[in-house]
């Protein structure tokens, strides 16, 4: 059964031929903040779209090292193209166990829930300056497939938002702890006078 990430993979080799370990480069480069799985599942899918006659795949040499090259077929193409006809309207599914931890922080103690909304903040940052560097090269180059700009525009514009949201909410939380003395009503926390206003 093919699954979204087959399909995910399928529109790689639509853009270009490439080898499974150029395949988990591009995924992790075009689609791992917006569909992240494991190097395992990426390996395997390319020979599950050849067993459905979706792609094929040839034996390459770079000196004695071998290496399977997949690309898509016509049949592929078709599937593709059928696949995206459905409008695939679910919104995105948040995972993010540090935000689990803040939910049950009154479980912990107040430095238990500094540490994680600094570790939050400092990952929040990391991806502003990668999203700031993706971004600028865009700019600048149009990225390794210029071609695509367009569609790639579409989406890095909503991980560019999603990212500076987050940087915000984790500045945010951070600095309403800084205030707490606990991590309960009793012991010192409070409710964020803006934490459920409009705006």
């Amino acid at each position: 059964m093919l699954t979204t990430t087959s399909y995910a993979v399928l529109a790689l080799l639509g853009v270009r031929p490439w080898t499974t370990y150029e395949l988990k480069q591009q995924m992790d480069r075009s689609l791992r903040t917006m569909w992240p799985r494991a190097a395992s599942v990426l390996y395997e899918e390319p020979k599950k779209l050849v067993a459905h006659g979706l792609a094929r795949g040839r034996v390459e040499y770079t000196g004695r090292r071998r290496s399977t090259v997949y690309e898509i077929t016509p049949e592929g193409r078709r599937a593709l193209r059928e696949w995206l006809d459905e409008p695939g309207g679910a919104g995105p599914v948040l995972e993010f166990e540090a935000l689990v931890k803040v939910a049950f922080a009154d479980h912990g103690d107040l430095a238990q829930l500094r540490a994680t909304l600094r570790a939050i903040r400092a990952d929040a940052e990391r991806r502003m300056a990668a999203t700031v560097e993706r971004m600028t090269e865009y700019r600048t180059s149009g990225g390794p497939h210029p071609e695509r700009l367009p569609v790639i525009a579409l989406t890095a514009r909503l991980l560019r938002e999603q990212n500076e949201a987050l940087l915000r909410w984790a500045e945010w939380a951070e600095a309403e702890a800084a205030r707490w003395e606990g991590v309960t009503p009793e012991t010192g926390a409070r409710v964020p006078p803006d934490a459920f206003s409009d705006g």
